[in-house]
């Protein structure tokens, strides 16, 4: 049987948390392909270039496409979601959700998603115990103020971090 199905987990990744790492994880264990892609998104005013999210977000996958078998790859994007989806073949597009309040907002674009195409299926993923709680904002916003953030994002995500935070010191 060929291995064809195809998923897309979008995101900001500014930066990638722990929390995104258990998404991707557990996404991977169900696709045979995995796009993560990475919106352009500069009305968030991210942290990190694009080229920067990327890189970071290439550098942690080698280890999960060895533990799922699933081939992994990494794609900005600055499109409508479902058209990107629709470029990679996909048929399923994955949503991380920490809290009640991230469920609001998923639905409804969940909902408008499955209007523009219906073919494609959005999959909720509830958070792990252990990442509920994490978000980029949070740790962006602990590590500049001299936080720990070791428990929230892998070393060389943490390295990053402090890195630009120095320069903007």
């Amino acid at each position: 049987m060929p291995k064809n199905r195809i998923g897309v987990y979008p995101g900001t990744f500014d930066p990638v948390t722990n929390g995104h790492l258990d998404i991707i994880r557990r996404a991977a264990r169900l696709c045979d392909h995995l796009v993560l892609a990475v919106a352009v998104n500069q009305g968030k005013g991210p942290l990190f270039s694009l080229e920067e999210r990327v890189a970071m977000v290439e550098y942690e996958l080698p280890a999960i496409e060895e533990a799922t078998g699933t081939t992994i790859v990494v794609r900005p994007f600055k499109n409508l979601l479902m058209d990107f989806a629709k470029e990679q073949g996909a048929k399923t597009i994955f949503r991380g959700l920490r809290a009640v309040s991230d469920f609001e907002y998923e639905f409804q674009m969940a909902g408008m998603n499955s209007r523009l195409s219906p073919d494609i299926e959005t999959v909720f993923m509830m958070a792990s115990d252990k990442c509920q709680f994490i978000s980029s904002r949070f740790v962006k916003e602990i590590g500049k103020l001299g936080g720990d953030i070791k428990d929230f994002v892998t070393p060389n995500v943490r390295e990053n971090l402090l890195e630009r935070f120095s320069k903007e010191s």
